[in-house]
């Protein structure tokens, strides 16, 4: 009998969790460039009144290219391996948010943007492909751990950021900390490398992975992808939605700055939400990626996508008291940060590790797609006059993806297995004839 192609080490390399580490920590630099922007919204139209939703579209600029130019990367990280890549990402991250320091114009904010989102884009799809290729055992954890790096990584200097922007002015805070985010990226990136035959283990036996690597090509014929990049969508909508409007939609609700005591401490609203959300949407990737690993994608997309639905529905009803603010928008993060850890994993299982970079690259572009709808959020609250109508629209997009998974991906999968298992049963049967 042949012995397959995919041969794996016994022992698998330790040397994969300081790869898991690498990634980590570029991931951690870079999350500022998404998670930190709401604190510099309000800041740049109180000098320029420029109108938050021009502004707001920096925001989709800087998502757009993060994602849209992930599977070029991710071409160049399958074949040249993850240093480069990382390092250029590194460089543009750092001059992107120098960039903003200085922009005087509309123009020049949005090409700083674009320059951010394509070296935030370069870190982030590297760093969740080498892990993906590194832990086929434990995917959906590794996988979330490494998107928690950027969906937590911010957490920590919410107050020194706020800090700096008050005391010497959203510009300062661009320039030091675009500085020294940089810098670290590109020192760590000279760290990483891909996974060489033998130093992998197995992959779950337990979850439904393919034996085969299917080209991006073939990929995106399948239904499957198109079904993920659809639920993707949907869900990524609202969790960016929160992320770009949570400062404003805390003004709006005039609760801001308004002092909140849990877990004996006590900091303005905005300032405590902002804090826990990044935490919160941090530990939900690995959190549910292990929950994935065990019961199933299908399932823990139900779980995960239903809880968010409920979660921001329930937001928009009581979101205006400082406390339920604090409490709903930390569950709301909770709830959204794993489509980073799900959808990647899952795109993983079905199509395989040997183009696994770009694949899930061009999947992650669905990020981009939802991002397009961020600043219609702020056209239709002032056509209605408040946020509800955002909320309750969101919200409902989060159920119709909680449902796809078990009654839509799931057959679709099953099915996609079944078409694979024939020939090879049939193959069996013709060679014991």
């Amino acid at each position: 009998m042949a012995i397959s192609t995919r041969a794996v080490a016994a022992r698998p390399s330790p040397f994969r969790w300081l790869q898991l580490v690498f990634g980590i920590v570029c991931m951690v630099m870079i999350a500022n460039l998404q998670y930190g922007w709401t604190l510099f919204v309000l800041p740049i139209d109180a000098k320029y009144h420029w109108g938050r939703a021009a502004i707001q579209v920096a925001f989709s600029i800087f998502v757009l290219t993060e994602t849209w130019l992930v599977p070029v990367e991710g071409w160049f990280v399958d074949r040249f391996g993850p240093k480069i890549v990382v390092m250029i990402g590194g460089i543009l991250v750092g001059i992107a948010w120098m960039m903003n320091a200085f922009v005087d114009s509309l123009a020049m904010l949005y090409i700083a943007a674009a320059i951010g989102g394509i070296g935030a884009g370069a870190v982030y799809g590297t760093c969740i492909g080498n892990a993906l290729k590194w832990f086929p055992d434990r995917r959906g954890l590794c996988a979330g751990l490494t998107a928690a790096g950027f969906g937590a990584g911010s957490a920590l200097t919410i107050i020194p950021i706020q800090q700096v922007i008050a005391n010497a002015g959203y510009e300062a805070a661009f320039l030091w900390f675009g500085l020294g985010q940089g810098i670290v990226v590109v020192v760590v990136s000279l760290l990483l490398r891909a996974p060489v035959p033998g130093e992998t283990p197995a992959p779950q036996a337990r979850l439904q992975q393919t034996t085969r690597d299917y080209t991006p090509l073939e990929m995106v014929r399948s239904p499957i992808f198109w079904v993920m990049y659809a639920m993707f969508v949907l869900v990524g909508a609202g969790g960016l939605m929160a992320t770009a409007q949570l400062a404003p939609i805390a003004k709006d609700f005039q609760i801001d700055g308004v002092p909140v005591s849990l877990i004996g401490i006590t900091l303005p609203a905005l300032t405590f939400a902002l804090s826990i959300d990044r935490i919160l949407n941090g530990l939900t990737r690995p959190f549910f990626g292990w929950v994935s690993d065990n019961i199933g994608r299908e399932n823990t997309m139900l779980i995960a996508f239903g809880l968010e639905a409920i979660g921001i529905y329930v937001l928009s009803l009581f979101g205006h008291d400082p406390l339920m603010f604090v409490i709903l928008s930390g569950l709301v993060f909770f709830a959204w940060g794993e489509i980073y850890s799900l959808f990647p994993s899952t795109c993983t299982d079905v199509y395989g590790v040997k183009y696994a970079t770009t694949n899930a690259g061009l999947l992650y572009t669905a990020k981009g797609t939802a991002s397009l709808l961020v600043p219609l959020g702020n056209v239709l609250a002032g056509a209605t006059g408040s946020w509800h109508t955002v909320f309750v629209v969101a919200a409902v997009m989060n159920l119709a993806a909680a449902l796809a998974a078990p009654f839509v991906l799931r057959p679709l999968r099953q099915r996609h297995a079944a078409s694979l298992a024939a020939p090879r049963a049939a193959t069996g049967r013709a060679s014991l004839a």
